[in-house]
C-alpha cells in the first residue's frame, strides 16, 4: 500500500490468524476514490501473497465511527443453545437489517458458527487404511449437483438436473469412502457427524449471567446517524415480531441516544439564549418598538445559517448548533446599533423632515462601522476554518455555522432593520428630557475620571493584564473538554495467555461483581476477543465491556459521571488478573482512531528489536505512573502467548518418502479442521468440516500419534518425523508505515493533559535511555493539540493583519485602528 496517492499514514495489528492494516489518508480525499486505489493495490498484492497466507480483503464502507447500534438476543424459554442463536442472529436478523438503507454492514459476536461437523477416529482409519484426505475427497464428491443442459421433447424443451446433494446427517453419514473387501466403508463407520459450533477467537457475556449473541450494526459512510438508527430501532420491531417464539433482539446502545441529548441540549441553550437577548435589549432600549426591530434579527439569522448550512451540506450536530448559539448575542449588534441611530435620528430631527430620510440618513451614518465590526466577527473565526484532520472535522462546523449566523446578521442590519425601523419604530410627540439614565451616568462619571487620570487609567490596565497574564499561565491546556456521554466503556487486558473459556469466566465474574457494587448500573454485555468477520483485532486476552447506565435521577446523591468511573476502576483495582482502562464509548474509538489504543494518550516507542520495545515500554510505563493524574497506564502485551510448535524434519521426512506438505497437511486438517463442501437448508448454507474427534486432538501427547502414511504404504507417527515443543510466542504485532513500535497508554484523572504531557516528557527525557534507532513519539488528544496550537501561531497573526486592515479601510488612520486592536490582550 506505500505509495498511494493523498496516503497520510498506515498502521496494522497482526494477531494469530488475521490481521488488520488501516490505511489513512490525507483529509478531504473522497472516500470511493481511496477504496478504488487500494482495490487495484490489493489485487497486486493477493498474488504475493503465498497459499496459505490468506486473501486480504476490504472492510465495509464505513468510519472508526460507524458502529452505531449494539444488540443482543434474548431467549426467554431458555431452551435454545448458542448454535441456534447464532443462527437466527446471521440467517434472520442480519439479512433484514442489512436491507435497511444507510446500513453498510451487520456484525455478529458470540455463540457458534453452525457447522456440520465429520469427527473422525483415528484407529478406524488405521483399521480401513484410510487417509482423512480420502474423506474429504469422498465427502467433496459425493455432495454434489450438476446441469446437463436439456432435451427438446416435441414442442417444449426441458432442462436436465443431476441431484446429489446432501440434505441431512444422515446423507452425509450414507456416503461411501472406500471398498474393502466388497463391503462399502462409509463416513458413519469412521466416525461421528453432529451439528457443532465452529472454532472462535471471541464471544460475548452479558449481566454475569454468562454467554449470549450480539451484534453490530455499520452505518454508510456519509449517511446521517440519527436516520439510520431511527430506521433500525424500527426495523427491529418488525423483525422481533417474526423471530422464533421467545426470541428477542434487544438493543442495548446506539449513539443517536447521544446525538439526540446533545441537540436537545443546544437547542434548549438556543431558545434560552434568544429569551434572555430579548429581555436585555427590552431593558436596556426601554421600548418594545426598537426592541422588536432588533430581536427579530435572531430567527432571520437563525434561519438564515441553517439554510446556507442545508445548501452547504453541513449537518446540525452538536458543534455546528453550538456555533449559532455561541453567536447569538452577536446577532444583535448590528441591529442594535441601527435602531439606536434611528432613534437618536427620530429625536435630534425636524418633524417637518421625511420620517423615510431620517431612517436613511441614520442607517447611512452607521452601515459602515457596522460592517466592518461584522466582518471582524466573522475573521476572527478563520483560525477555526485553518484546522485539519481531526481538529478541522471537530471545530470547522461551530466556526462556519457561527459566520454564517453572522453574515446574516449583517444582512439583516444593512438592509432589513432599516426598513422594520421606518415601519415600527415611531417618533415620540412628548418631547424626551435628555438627562442619561443611572447606567450612562455611572459610565460617564468613570470614563471621566480615567480621561483626567491618564496615569490611573494606564495602572489599572497593567494590573489587569499582569493578573490575566498569570492566570492563563496557571490554566490548564487540553485538546477539547470531555463530553458527558451518558455510559462507561470499560477495557480489561488479561494475562496473554488466557484461554477463551477462562476470560469468560473472568468477564462474567467482573460483571457481577459491577453490577452488585454499583447501582447505576442498568447492564454490562462485554465482548471478548473478535468476531469471525469484523472491526476488530483483539487477541482473546482482550476485552470490552459496555456499561448501561441508569437515568441520573436514580444514582446516589452526590455522585457525578466521573467520580462513577473513579469508584469503577478502584473497585477493579482488587481483582487479580486484569487491567482495566475506563472511558467512554465514542470518546475511546476517536482516541483508538489517533493512535490505534483506546486512551486519552498514547506514548509510542519505534525501533526495529522486540524484546528491547518491551523491556523499555516497562520502563516507560513505570515513569508515566510517577506523575500525578496519570490513571489506567498500562503497555501493550505483545508477547507471552504460549504456542505448541511442531517443526518438521526434512531428512526424517525424505527416508519415509515424505514432504512437508503431507506432514503439514495432516496436521492442519485433524487438529484444526478443513471444510469438505457444504450443507444446503433451503437458502442456508453451513460448512462441512473434516477433523479427528476431541480426545484424539486435545493434548500435545495426541498430536505426537498423529500418523501419517508414506507412498510406500509405511506408518510413521508425527513425532518420528518432527520436534514438538512449547515456546513463548508474540501476542501481537503492532507496525506504523512499516516500523515496528509498541504503545504505552494512560488516562489523565484530576488535571489537564497539557501539563500532564509536559511533566511526563520532562521525566522521560531525564530517565529513559533509549538505543540508537529508537524513539518515543507522544500521540493522543496531547498531539492533536500540538498540531492545532502550530497552525494557530500562524494563522492568529495573519488574522490580526486582517482585523487591523479592516480597522484601517474603516476609519483611515492607523492610530484608531491599533488603539482598537488594543483591547485585545485584555480581553
Amino acid at each position: 500500500m506505500s505509495g498511494l496517492p493523498k496516503l497520510d499514514h498506515m498502521r496494522s495489528v497482526s494477531n494469530f490468524g488475521l490481521s488488520v492494516v488501516n490505511i489513512y489518508f490525507e483529509d478531504g480525499t473522497d472516500v470511493y476514490f481511496a477504496r478504488q486505489v487500494v482495490g487495484e493495490r490489493l489485487a497486486e498484492a493477493r498474488g504475493n501473497i503465498p497459499d496459505g497466507f490468506g486473501d486480504p480483503q476490504m472492510g465495509p464502507i464505513s468510519t472508526g465511527l460507524g458502529i452505531i447500534l449494539y444488540f443482543r438476543l434474548e431467549d426467554e424459554t431458555g431452551a435454545r443453545d448458542l448454535v441456534e442463536m447464532r443462527e437466527i442472529q446471521d440467517w434472520i436478523i442480519k439479512y433484514q437489517l442489512q436491507t435497511v438503507p444507510g446500513v453498510t454492514e451487520v456484525l455478529s459476536l458470540g455463540g457458534y458458527e453452525k457447522q456440520y461437523q465429520v469427527r473422525l477416529d483415528p484407529d478406524a482409519l488405521l483399521a480401513y487404511d484410510i487417509q482423512i484426505g480420502d474423506v474429504m475427497t469422498a465427502l467433496e464428491r459425493g455432495n454434489k449437483t450438476e446441469g446437463a443442459q436439456f432435451l427438446e421433447i416435441g414442442a417444449e424443451q426441458y432442462t436436465v438436473r443431476g441431484v446429489g446433494l446432501a440434505r441431512s446427517v444422515e446423507d452425509l453419514a450414507e456416503i461411501v469412502v472406500n471398498v474393502d473387501d466388497g463391503r462399502p466403508v462409509r463416513v458413519r463407520d469412521l466416525g461421528e457427524i453432529i451439528v457443532g459450533g465452529g472454532v472462535r477467537q471471541g464471544l460475548a457475556t452479558a449481566n454475569g449471567e454468562g454467554e449470549v449473541v450480539a451484534g453490530l450494526v455499520l452505518k454508510l459512510y456519509g449517511a446521517n446517524t440519527s436516520d439510520v438508527i431511527a430506521r433500525v430501532q424500527t426495523r427491529f420491531e418488525e423483525i422481533n415480531k417474526n423471530l422464533p417464539e421467545g426470541v428477542n433482539a434487544v438493543p442495548y446502545y446506539d449513539q443517536g441516544t447521544l446525538v439526540n441529548k446533545a441537540a436537545a441540549t443546544v437547542t434548549t441553550a438556543l431558545w434560552q439564549g434568544a429569551l434572555l437577548v430579548a429581555l436585555v435589549v427590552f431593558v436596556f432600549l426601554g421600548g418594545w418598538r426598537p426592541s422588536l426591530v432588533v430581536v427579530l434579527s435572531i430567527p432571520f439569522s437563525v434561519g438564515f445559517a441553517f439554510i446556507a448550512m442545508q445548501w452547504l451540506g453541513i449537518s446540525a450536530n452538536l458543534m455546528s448548533l453550538g456555533g449559532v448559539a455561541i453567536a447569538i448575542g452577536m446577532m444583535v449588534d448590528g441591529a442594535i446599533v441601527i435602531a439606536e441611530n434611528v432613534d437618536r435620528g427620530f429625536r435630534e430631527s425636524d418633524p417637518s423632515v421625511d420620517q423615510r430620510d431620517v431612517v436613511a440618513r441614520s442607517a447611512a451614518e452607521v452601515i459602515a462601522p457596522l460592517i466592518a465590526a461584522v466582518a471582524v466577527v466573522i475573521v476572527v473565526f478563520l483560525p477555526l476554518f485553518s484546522l485539519q484532520g481531526v481538529e478541522g472535522k471537530t471545530f470547522r462546523p461551530l466556526a462556519a455555522s457561527a459566520a454564517l449566523a453572522m453574515t446574516g446578521s449583517l444582512f439583516y442590519a444593512a438592509l432589513i432593520a432599516p426598513s422594520l425601523a421606518n415601519g415600527v419604530m415611531r417618533r415620540s410627540k412628548k418631547p424626551r428630557e435628555d438627562r442619561p439614565g443611572w447606567i450612562a451616568r455611572t459610565v460617564s462619571q468613570a470614563a471621566g475620571f480615567f480621561v483626567r487620570q491618564r496615569l490611573a487609567a494606564i495602572a489599572l490596565a497593567a494590573i489587569l493584564l499582569v493578573a490575566g497574564g498569570l492566570a492563563g499561565s496557571r490554566l490548564g491546556s487540553e485538546f477539547t473538554p470531555s463530553l458527558e456521554e451518558g455510559d462507561v466503556l470499560l477495557r480489561m487486558t488479561m494475562a496473554p495467555s488466557i484461554s477463551l473459556t477462562e476470560a469468560a469466566e473472568t468477564t462474567t465474574r467482573v460483571e457481577k461483581r459491577l453490577l452488585t457494587a454499583f447501582p447505576e448500573i442498568k447492564s454490562i454485555v462485554t465482548r471478548i476477543g473478535r468476531g469471525e468477520v469484523g472491526a476488530h483485532a483483539d487477541p482473546t486476552n482482550s476485552a470490552e465491556a459496555f456499561v448501561e447506565l441508569n437515568p441520573r435521577s436514580e444514582w446516589r446523591k452526590g455522585l457525578s459521571p466521573e467520580d462513577l468511573r473513579t469508584a469503577i476502576s478502584e473497585n477493579l483495582e482488587g481483582v487479580p488478573g486484569i487491567v482495566v482502562n475506563i472511558g467512554q464509548p465514542i470518546a475511546m474509538s476517536v482516541d483508538e482512531l489517533l493512535t490505534g489504543t483506546r486512551a486519552e494518550l498514547a506514548v509510542k516507542i519505534f525501533g526495529p528489536d522486540s524484546d528491547v520495545l518491551l523491556k523499555k515500554s516497562q520502563e516507560l510505563q513505570a515513569i508515566l505512573q510517577q506523575v500525578d493524574g496519570a490513571a489506567e497506564v498500562q503497555a501493550d502485551q505483545i508477547t507471552g502467548a504460549p504456542q505448541l510448535v511442531v517443526r518438521v524434519d526434512r531428512a526424517a521426512l525424505g527416508r519415509y518418502g515424505l514432504d512437508v506438505e503431507d506432514a503439514l497437511d495432516a496436521l492442519r486438517t485433524s487438529v484444526g479442521g478443513a471444510e469438505a463442501g457444504a450443507l444446503f437448508e433451503g437458502v442456508r448454507q453451513f460448512p462441512i468440516v473434516v477433523r479427528f474427534h476431541e480426545e484424539s486432538r486435545d493434548t500435545a501427547e495426541a498430536i505426537r500419534r498423529l500418523v501419517l502414511e508414506s507412498p510406500t504404504g509405511a506408518r510413521v507417527t508425527l513425532e518420528s518425523v518432527a520436534t514438538i515443543e512449547t515456546v513463548i510466542g508474540p501476542r501481537q504485532i503492532t507496525r506504523e508505515d512499516g516500523e515496528r513500535f509498541i504503545t504505552v497508554q494512560s488516562n489523565v484523572r484530576g488535571r489537564d493533559i497539557g501539563s500532564f504531557v509536559t511533566e511526563a516528557q520532562a521525566l522521560t527525557d531525564a530517565n529513559l535511555d533509549l538505543p540508537a534507532g529508537y524513539r518515543v513519539v507522544w500521540g493522543g488528544q496531547f498531539e492533536l493539540q500540538q498540531q492545532a496550537n502550530a497552525r494557530f501561531a500562524v494563522v492568529i497573526p495573519i488574522t490580526l493583519g486582517i482585523v487591523l486592515l479592516i480597522l484601517l479601510l474603516t476609519f483611515g488612520r492607523l492610530k484608531s485602528a491599533i488603539l482598537i486592536l488594543l483591547n485585545i490582550p485584555w480581553r
